[in-house]
């Protein structure tokens, strides 16, 4: 091992030479996009897009039972789940009922036809995933991860 490593680079960019398809940003948002068409081909047969199995993952697997937490997990405003879950709803997936004790909570469950959806889920992103990652070592695969865990710290950090 080198004992004198090279310290990281603090400045990877310069505003004034900046490529977009050069830019880390510009990757994550093509890898992002191929991912989101990926999934929507995958999730077709199933009656979803690929922004509708989250919500349904989320309260699958009990990191959700609210329309708020739903939201809150998905990273998107209450309005805009409230419109995604009505499309669920509407198919039969889920449903929603208001709490007793606090009207202004929204608890969701699964129907049956959703569960076994659900089910389905976890074999289509493994899928998805593992054909983006063809060609890919294990290592690659572990490192790549890693640094996007790294990356997305980083920008935690930022905005303390």
């Amino acid at each position: 091992m080198d004992s004198n490593p090279t310290p990281p680079c603090t400045a990877f960019y310069d505003g004034a030479h900046y490529e977009s398809q050069r830019s880390v940003g510009y990757w994550i948002k093509m890898a992002y996009a191929e991912l989101q068409r990926s999934l929507d081909a995958r999730m077709h047969p199933l009656d979803l897009t690929g922004m509708q199995w989250g919500p349904l993952w989320l309260i699958g697997s009990g990191r959700a039972d609210t329309v708020a937490a739903c939201a809150r997990e998905a990273g998107i405003d209450a309005g805009a789940m409230t419109r995604m879950l009505d499309r669920l709803e509407a198919k039969g997936l889920l449903v929603r009922e208001r709490c007793t004790a606090d009207r202004r909570v929204v608890r969701v469950s699964l129907t049956d036809h959703g569960q076994d959806i659900v089910k389905e889920i976890p074999h289509i992103l493994a899928d998805v995933l593992n054909s983006h990652l063809v060609g890919f070592s294990h290592d690659e695969a572990q490192a790549l991860l890693s640094l996007l865990q790294r990356f997305v710290r980083n920008g935690d950090v930022a905005k303390d």
